[in-house]
């Protein structure tokens, strides 16, 4: 029975070991660990909380058709996107205040910070939101880091390939961009530009969230003692990696023909051809992560997630990221001072075994 034998033992050893994960799981959380899981719920709320105002307007069951059709002539594909990412979000908002609340600690609650308008275009609900969408500075940097063979966690710095200043990434309202118009490509009309580069905004935005997560979990995960809480943080992070991919490929297509060239009529704002300079710090298919610096400069280039270091990618990074990106613009100081203790608290863990 030699081989059986070794199954059945090695399927007794597997049960074991689950039983014991599972007796673990019911423990409660070392204050570092929930510190950990508090912000990464805040950070999902908050982005829920986009995602669900892009999703109204511009989603499957988006509400303007103006706006849908400016996102897809950055891929047909947007709408489902859009729906889908949402609805990760908020699954992993719902999953980590449960998951917070089945351990005894206090969910994260930003509901009283839903104060901020909404949009007045067709599709919009009437509704307090907790982010501003309606006019953003949208970082870039990450462009150009992906794209290099450097490492922010080495003290380097980027620029974006161009700039994205003062700018909505949904519709005001109905006379600025009308929601039956048509969208061409290239956008005939200056209502039809406008829109274009609305949309164009927006598939930046979308990365640029995205890659932040793509950053922060990782560096949730290096301080997380608990098993279990290590596996929520590498799961979720994973999820937000993927979205981070996906959106990076798709706001390319803004800045490629046959859409480059785009200039918001009322910005400003252009959305150049960022193949036009051959270079490949611009070029726009150059969408995985190139080998860079890490760890050791007297390693060879590895192709990672950048930044992982607090300092760059961790909680306060994230918060400070957001703000610069008037993400936050109207909010009260009392907002900023729960969110910036959350992040500062995360930060601050130190892994124990």
């Amino acid at each position: 029975m030699g081989i059986a034998g070794a199954t059945l033992s090695a399927g007794a050893l597997l049960a074991t070991e689950g039983h014991a994960q599972d007796e673990r799981s019911k423990g409660k959380l070392s204050k570092g660990d929930a510190a950990l899981l508090r912000f990464a719920a805040a950070a999902e709320i908050i982005e829920a909380d986009l995602w669900q105002q892009y999703n109204e307007l511009g989603g499957v069951q988006g509400g303007n058709p103006a706006y849908i059709a400016a996102l897809s002539n950055l891929d047909g594909d947007m709408p489902q996107y859009i729906s889908d990412n949402t609805d990760d979000e908020l699954s992993h908002a719902a999953f980590l205040n449960a998951y917070l609340i089945s351990k005894g600690e206090e969910p994260v609650d930003l509901l009283p910070f839903r104060n901020l308008p909404s949009s007045k275009a067709t599709g919009a609900k009437d509704v307090k939101r907790l982010t501003n969408l309606l006019m953003l500075n949208v970082d870039l940097s990450w462009y150009t880091r992906y794209r290099s063979a450097q490492n922010p966690d080495f003290g380097v710095k980027f620029k974006g390939p161009f700039t994205i200043e003062n700018q909505p990434a949904i519709p005001l309202n109905d006379n600025d961009t009308p929601p039956d118009q048509t969208q061409p490509v290239p956008p005939a009309t200056k209502q039809e530009a406008r829109m274009q580069a609305i949309a164009n905004t927006a598939g930046f935005h979308f990365a640029f969230i995205e890659q932040g997560g793509a950053s922060l979990y990782p560096t949730l995960a290096f301080k997380a003692t608990d098993p279990e809480v290590l596996r929520i943080l590498v799961s979720i992070g994973g999820v937000e990696i993927d979205h981070f991919g996906l959106w990076h490929d798709k706001a390319g297509n803004a800045v490629a023909q046959p859409l480059a060239g785009v200039t918001d009529p009322e910005t400003g704002v252009t959305f150049p051809d960022l193949n036009a300079p051959n270079s490949e710090l611009d070029q726009t298919n150059l969408i995985l992560p190139e080998p860079c610096e890490f760890i050791s400069k007297s390693l060879p280039p590895c192709s990672v997630i950048r930044p992982t270091l607090t300092q760059n990618g961790g909680a306060v990074a994230t918060i400070k990221a957001f703000t610069d990106d008037l993400l936050f613009l109207g909010q009260p100081p009392a907002f900023f001072t729960l969110v910036n203790r959350l992040a500062v608290e995360a930060d601050s863990v130190r892994r124990g075994f």
